[in-house]
């Protein structure tokens, strides 16, 4: 199913670790929705990069399958309102962060996450945070710093 001119629902909701586990990862129709927004705003990213694919590596994820791949209790991913993904046409994901933090894309956390982008959004009536962070990956687990860098 076709959610905008380049993202699909089904390029949003693949995975192989739900496929190898067996776990269900299906969306509601409201996840759809949220997913069908993300998709538009991984539009406005493309657009921005200079319409270079966006390789889209993690979209929704069931609670099941968040839990299984170790995401956040409260990730956006489990309400389709994130996605990992990766621009290899434009840059690097330190390149990709800098350019969408500087644009007027609307999102609610952006994430340089090392080797590849992870962009949320607000629910609808929340307001948007434009919170730019960069993962840093150590031992004791991974922090967060405010900013791109």
């Amino acid at each position: 199913m076709r959610l905008t001119d380049h993202f699909t629902l089904e390029e949003l909701t693949q995975s192989e670790t739900a496929a190898r586990r067996r776990i269900d990862n299906t969306p509601s129709t409201a996840i759809v929705e949220h997913l069908t927004r993300t998709a538009h705003t991984l539009e406005q990213v493309r657009t921005l990069l200079g319409s270079h694919p966006v390789l889209v590596s993690s979209g929704y994820r069931s609670p099941a399958l968040n839990a299984v791949v170790g995401g956040a209790a409260n990730s956006a991913h489990m309400t389709g309102l994130a996605a990992d993904f990766i621009c290899p046409g434009f840059g690097t994901p330190l390149e990709i962060c800098r350019k969408v933090a500087a644009s007027g894309i609307v999102f609610d956390q952006l994430i340089q996450e090392g080797t590849w982008v992870h962009i949320g959004l607000a629910r609808v009536g929340q307001k948007s945070r434009q919170q730019a962070l960069t993962a840093n990956f150590g031992a004791g687990g991974t922090t967060y710093t405010s900013g791109i860098a």
